[in-house]
C-alpha cells in the first residue's frame, strides 16, 4: 500500500505521516470551500438569466448553509462508523454531481434541490468537523496549530477562489466558473483515495506527540446506533451552560461571516458601483489575511486562555462590521476593513475547538463541536436569508451589517460567562 510505504519512508527521516494526512485534508477542505464560495458569484447571474428574485436565490443558499451545519455532528458519527476516507470520497462525489446537474436547471426548485440539499449535504460532510476529527486523531501536540490550518483552508478557499470564479463568470458565464470547481474537487478526490487514512495505527504509527500506538476503537456496525450517537451526545451536554455559550457565539460567527459577507459581498459592493471582479478581489484580500490570522489564532490557542481570545476576536469583528456600514466603500476604507476583518474571519474556530475538547473530553470533542458548528451554520443561514430579505425590502444591506456587528459585540461579552475549564462543577460533570 502506497500510504504505508510512504509512512515508513518518512519515519526513517524522522517525519510523521500525520502531516501528509493533514495536508490532504487541507487540500480537500480548500477544494470544497471553493464550491461553497462559488455561490456568491451566482446570485446576480442567476437573477439576470432566469429573473429569479434575490430573496428566492438567497433562500436556496440558506438551505445549503443549514444542511452544511446540521450534517456536522452526523458527519463525525459517520466518520467513526465508515471511516474518514470513505465518507470524504462520498461527499466529494455528491458535490460534483450537484454542480454538474445544476448546469441544466431552469426552475427555482431545482436550485433549491441541487444547491440547497445535494451540495449542502456533500459540503456538510467535509466541513470543519473533518478538520477537527483529523486533528484530534492524528495529533496530540500541535493540535491547535493544525486546527488553525484546517480552518484557514476552508475560509481561504471560499474567498481566494472568488476573483477567478468571478472573472470566468463575467467572461464565459457561471457554468464555466463552476466547471473549474468540479475539476479542483476531482483532483482533491484523487489525493484522498491515495493518501488519506483513518487512524495513525493504520500505517503503524502513534499520534504525533505520543509514543504508544493506540489501536483504533472497534467499529460499531450498528448503523442505528451511529445515527443516534449525535443525538445522545447532544442530550448529554445540553444541561451544560458551556455548550450553549459555545453554540450561541458560533451562531454569531456564522451570521457575521459565511451568511453575510461571503454570500452577499459582491451584491453589497455592487450597490456602490463596484464591478463583480473588483469586489471578489477585495474578498480575496480578506481571505489572504484570514489565512495568517487563523493560523496565528491556532498558535495562540495552544498558549493562552481561549476565553479571552474569543472575547477579542468577536469584539474586533463586530466593530469592523459597524465601521464598514458607515463607510463610503472607498478603496481606502475597504482596504482597512479587509485587513482587520480578514485577520478575524474565522480566528474564532481554534479557540472554540480547544474549549470544546477541554470541557467535554477528547472522545466527545468531535460530536460536540459538530453541534456547535451546526449553530454556526444556522447563524449563516439566518444572515443569508435575512440580508437578502432586508435588501429586497429596504434596498440596502447596511442594516444587516449593523445587526451583525452588534451581535458580535454581544457574543464577545457572553464569552466572559465561561469559567476556566475544570473550575466549574458543571464542566467537571460533563
Amino acid at each position: 500500500m502506497f500510504s504505508a510505504n510512504l509512512a515508513r519512508w518518512m519515519a526513517d527521516r524522522n517525519l510523521h505521516y500525520g502531516w501528509v494526512v493533514a495536508a490532504t485534508t487541507f487540500l480537500t477542505m480548500l477544494a470544497t470551500a471553493g464550491a461553497m464560495g462559488s455561490a456568491g458569484v451566482m446570485i446576480l447571474p442567476l437573477h439576470e438569466e432566469f429573473g429569479w428574485d434575490i430573496a428566492e436565490i438567497s433562500s436556496a443558499m440558506a438551505v445549503r448553509l443549514v444542511l452544511f451545519g446540521l450534517l456536522g455532528p452526523f458527519a463525525a458519527a459517520f466518520m467513526n462508523h465508515f471511516g474518514i476516507r470513505q465518507v470524504v470520497t462520498t461527499a466529494l462525489v455528491l458535490i460534483m454531481s450537484g454542480i454538474v446537474v445544476s448546469f441544466f436547471m431552469t426552475e427555482v426548485w431545482q436550485l433549491l434541490l441541487l444547491w440547497g440539499v445535494v451540495i449542502g449535504v456533500g459540503t456538510g460532510m467535509t466541513a470543519l468537523v473533518l478538520g477537527a476529527t483529523v486533528a484530534t486523531r492524528w495529533f496530540s501536540k500541535r493540535r491547535g496549530l493544525v486546527v488553525g490550518l484546517m480552518t484557514a483552508s476552508t475560509a481561504t478557499g471560499q474567498l481566494v477562489f472568488l476573483p477567478l470564479l468571478a472573472a470566468l463568470t463575467e467572461a464565459y458565464g457561471w457554468r464555466a466558473a463552476l466547471t473549474l470547481s468540479v475539476a479542483v474537487i476531482a483532483a482533491a478526490m484523487l489525493f484522498v483515495l491515495l493518501l488519506m487514512r483513518d487512524h495513525p495505527a493504520d500505517v503503524g504509527l502513534p499520534a504525533y506527540g505520543e509514543t504508544a500506538i493506540v489501536k483504533p476503537p472497534q467499529q460499531d456496525h450498528n448503523l442505528r446506533a451511529t445515527l443516534l450517537a449525535p443525538l445522545v451526545t447532544l442530550k448529554s451536554v445540553s444541561a451544560n451552560p458551556v455548550f450553549w455559550v459555545l453554540f450561541g457565539t458560533f451562531f454569531v460567527c456564522g451570521l457575521s461571516t459565511n451568511g453575510l459577507i461571503q454570500t452577499h459581498w459582491i451584491s453589497i459592493c455592487g450597490d456602490f458601483g463596484m464591478a463583480a471582479v473588483t469586489a471578489a478581489s477585495t474578498l480575496a484580500v480578506i481571505g489572504v489575511f484570514d489565512f495568517f490570522g487563523t493560523v496565528f489564532a491556532g498558535w495562540l490557542s495552544d498558549r493562552y486562555d481561549n476565553r479571552f481570545l474569543l472575547f477579542w476576536f468577536y469584539g474586533l469583528r463586530g466593530f469592523s462590521l459597524i465601521y464598514l456600514s458607515f463607510s463610503g466603500f472607498s478603496m481606502l476604507e475597504l482596504s482597512v476593513f479587509a485587513v482587520f476583518y480578514g485577520l478575524d474571519w474565522v480566528a474564532t474556530v481554534p479557540p472554540t475547538v480547544k474549549l470544546a475538547a477541554e470541557n467535554f473530553g477528547r472522545e466527545k470533542a468531535g460530536l460536540v463541536f459538530g453541534w456547535v458548528f451546526a449553530g454556526h451554520q444556522l447563524g449563516a443561514a439566518t444572515a443569508a436569508f435575512g440580508a437578502g430579505y432586508l435588501k429586497s425590502d429596504y434596498n440596502t444591506y447596511m442594516p444587516a451589517l449593523q445587526i451583525a456587528g452588534l451581535m458580535c459585540v454581544l457574543a464577545a461579552l457572553s464569552v466572559l460567562l465561561l469559567r476556566r475549564p475544570g473550575a466549574s462543577p458543571a464542566a467537571a460533570a460533563a
